[in-house]
């Protein structure tokens, strides 16, 4: 019986071999669900779910809700006992990939190919981004700072904006480029230091001597915490 475990490294460089240049994010929480793998392709992302032997279709239903707001494909990998039933139960543009046990280890068949997933959100796909790298996204395309509104806001207007067919392409090929350039090891710095460029910028327009006070409590307080983590990092060898 093959399991999870057992599947993803040989799936990853069957992935690699078929589709070419990728890369691969495990456990990405998607709406409700959480993505076993997102695959970043040049132009695109695709969310991949594995069912393997051991697993069971009882969350499959609303797992194919999330990822078809939040993927341009999808595709379900299966272990042999799913084989025969596994269409039956994701819609027809999702691809299905089978996986056996062979003598050298794992085989993988590609039954069905996936199509252009028609339900993705644009807003749902952006919302895979950090802030940092949504901001990226606006540069790129001239687009306002919008430096006191939220995420979910910015999104929303980067989604308007690939909602015209010109644009589109130029938006799907940045989202892949920031995420295959994406350094997880720098998290903790790079949305420090968006922040803190935040808080400078509202520092800099802001003439009310008590907000003006308030901005520079917190931006103490984030630059002890940058610092906190810094040593904690050094302590246990880190970067």
């Amino acid at each position: 019986m093959l399991r999870d475990r057992d599947i993803r490294e040989p799936l990853f460089d069957f992935l690699e071999e078929y589709f070419g240049k990728v890369r691969i994010i495990e456990e990405k929480t998607t709406g409700r669900s959480r993505a076993d793998l997102v695959m970043v392709l040049p132009d695109s992302l695709y969310g991949i779910e594995i069912k393997s032997d051991a697993d069971t279709y009882a969350r499959l239903s609303r797992q194919v809700k999330d990822y078809d707001l939040s993927y341009d494909c999808n595709i379900v990998v299966v272990g042999s006992s799913h084989g025969l039933h596994i269409r039956e139960h994701v819609p027809e543009y999702w691809g299905v990939i089978t996986v056996e046990p062979a003598e050298d280890g794992l085989d993988f068949y590609i039954l069905r190919l996936p199509e252009k997933n028609p339900k993705m959100n644009w807003k749902r796909k952006l919302s895979i981004l950090w802030r940092p790298e949504l901001a990226q996204i606006q540069e790129w395309n001239g687009m306002p700072k919008y430096k006191d509104r939220s995420k979910s806001f910015v999104c929303e207007k980067i989604a308007e904006k690939a909602a015209d067919p010109e644009e589109e392409a130029l938006i799907r090929r940045q989202v892949s480029e920031i995420l295959f350039e994406r350094d997880y090891s720098r998290v903790g710095e790079l949305l420090a230091e968006f922040r803190k460029g935040e808080i400078q910028k509202k520092l800099d327009t802001e003439t009310d001597p008590e907000k003006r006070l308030e901005l520079m409590m917190e931006q103490a307080e984030r630059r002890k915490r940058f610092r906190r983590r810094r040593r904690r990092k050094k302590s246990f060898g880190g970067p």
